[in-house]
């Protein structure tokens, strides 16, 4: 696992603990000599990523569509910066160039890319490690309700133990280095 392909927010949040986690992910990044794949914006905590690991000599590929461009939020000094035509198209590219996943705090579009990779993972046109980096406990009424899902038996339980969940990045970082694919259930 070598590119791990962070999703989180356009914005910061309201607690600085988001930002100071976000630098500690990207610390232990650094260590392991990962590279970024993200959605290649500027601001928010995606801004302090691609800072953190540019100001590190690490490589950044960022892939943001060119409506984007266009609102001036896209991270110019990437490594690589890949412009496509829709989100769909960045979704995809950040699918395939990643070995691994996080999703740490955001918004819908966050939330949006983790159930894509959980879908993607379901149903094997991938098979890599997915995490939740769980800051502050951000996660946690989503954790809730995925296994109240499961409880009401429309998630299957390796789907779920197939979502790696930590609020501690040397744990995440080593539970995705550790990650086995399985083939989930059959229905």
């Amino acid at each position: 696992m070598k590119k791990i392909t962070i999703y989180c927010g356009s914005k910061k949040g309201t607690n600085s603990v988001y930002e100071a986690g976000a630098r500690a992910l990207v610390l232990e990044m650094i260590k392991r000599d990962h590279s970024l794949v993200y959605g290649a914006g500027r601001v928010g905590l995606m801004g302090v990523i691609a800072d953190e690991m540019l100001a590190a000599g690490k490589e950044v590929l960022g892939i943001i569509p060119q409506k984007l461009v266009d609102r001036e939020v896209a991270h110019t000094g990437c490594t690589e910066l890949i412009i496509v035509e829709t989100m769909r198209d960045r979704k995809w590219l950040m699918a395939e160039r990643g070995d691994g996943f996080i999703a740490m705090p955001g918004g819908i579009g966050t939330l949006e890319e983790l159930f894509e990779i959980m879908t993607l993972n379901q149903l094997y046109y991938i098979q890599k490690p997915l995490a939740l980096y769980n800051v502050n406990g951000y996660f946690d009424k989503l954790i809730e309700f995925l296994n109240h899902a499961m409880d009401e038996g429309f998630l299957y339980p390796e789907q779920e133990e197939m979502l790696i969940i930590s609020d501690d990045p040397v744990d995440l970082l080593d539970q995705m280095s550790a990650y086995q694919a399985r083939r989930p259930a059959d229905w």
